[in-house]
């Protein structure tokens, strides 16, 4: 039997409930054509920083690198402020490990309700691909006269011609492959950052032109988070900055139901390092250890796990067993208006396998 070794990270709050249960359900569908995930747990996250001052072990990326994906629930703490939680954990793993593709997926499901009227299942299904290592998330800066009357911070953007064009490159590489609307929209705001993004806007326009196929558009970011509401129908694969990017998929998350449907993976899609699969909706501390958490973020995100190892059948067979179940709507966690537990929407899934 095949093996693939799985880092499973529970992490903090609701990721504890829903990462452990999107594993068993990846492994199940797994074993249905001969292969084998074995999981290695790493309890590393808040309470590993409450208690010795730091996310991980100094060792933590060497420890993760054989593995052949990361599956993480959630990291996030109230006691924590969430740049200790991002810097300490999450972006560590995404440049060391050259995750440099974030796709978010947003879809309207049968059985699911829109926030927007007049839309139907199917209506809207975008994806949002993201620059994950570097942009305005690059961590570059520092601070003079720190806590004094004139404390000054630096923040700088770094936006490489190299790590531009791949991201843009990869987007209409996955429209081609979609198949669908064939368009690629572009998130810019190079009226008001002259240079980062007038070198984006001009490495999509040569990109593009490699691309004839494929239709193009060109919105600002304030155009766009408009758009995403009013027109959300209109979209198929989005590229954008690692901030633009970020915000705009919590915003296609909420138009298709429920930040708790949404998947995302951080791909390295030369399958040099592993990549890293993981919920969008983050630790949820207020509802965690209720046992209500919606799990199908998460097994959607495992799915996606299953489709880069090249299980695709049982990437399939799950997400069309996460569609079942929303469709029937016998099981459903309050955020999609249902009474049902985190454990009931589980089982349902499986069931549905």
């Amino acid at each position: 039997m095949n093996t693939f070794s799985i880092a499973l990270f529970p992490g903090d709050g609701i990721g504890r409930e829903v990462a452990p249960a999107a594993f068993e359900v990846a492994r199940h569908a797994a074993q249905k054509v001969g292969t084998n995930l074995q999981p290695v747990t790493y309890e590393w996250g808040s309470d590993f920083y409450l208690e010795h001052g730091r996310m991980m072990p100094e060792d933590a990326l060497e420890r993760l690198r054989p593995r052949d994906a990361i599956l993480l629930g959630a990291v996030g703490h109230p006691r924590i402020p969430d740049h200790v939680t991002l810097n300490g954990l999450l972006l560590p793993i995404r440049r060391t490990f050259d995750q440099y593709a974030n796709i978010r997926p947003a879809v309207l499901y049968e059985g699911v309700e829109s926030p927007l009227k007049n839309y139907r299942a199917g209506d809207i299904d975008m994806i949002v691909v993201r620059e994950n290592t570097e942009g305005e998330y690059a961590q570059i800066g520092g601070f003079v006269h720190e806590k004094h009357a004139h404390e000054l911070a630096i923040q700088t953007a770094v936006f490489t011609r190299h790590g531009i064009e791949r991201i843009i490159r990869y987007a209409f590489d996955l429209a081609r492959k979609r198949a669908k609307k064939r368009l690629v929209t572009s998130i810019t705001k190079s009226n008001a950052q002259g240079f980062s993004m007038v070198l984006w806007d001009r490495i999509f326009r040569e990109v593009a032109e490699q691309y004839p196929d494929i239709a193009t558009e060109s919105l600002l970011v304030d155009a766009a988070a408009m758009n995403f509401i009013r027109r959300p129908q209109s979209f198929d694969v989005v590229v954008a900055s690692n901030l633009f990017g970020d915000i705009l998929s919590d915003i296609s998350a909420m138009v298709t139901g429920s930040i708790g449907l949404a998947a995302s993976a951080n791909l390295d899609p030369s399958h040099k390092f592993p990549s890293m699969f993981e919920p969008v909706h983050g630790s949820a501390p207020d509802i965690a250890g209720k046992g209500i958490a919606n799990p199908l973020a998460a097994i959607l995100s495992a799915a996606m796990m299953l489709d880069h190892l090249g299980l695709h059948t049982s990437a399939e067979q799950v997400d069309s067993a996460v569609r079942k179940v929303l469709a029937e709507g016998r099981a459903r966690t309050p955020d999609l208006g249902g009474k049902s537990s985190t454990d009931d929407v589980v089982r349902a899934v499986v069931d549905a396998l």
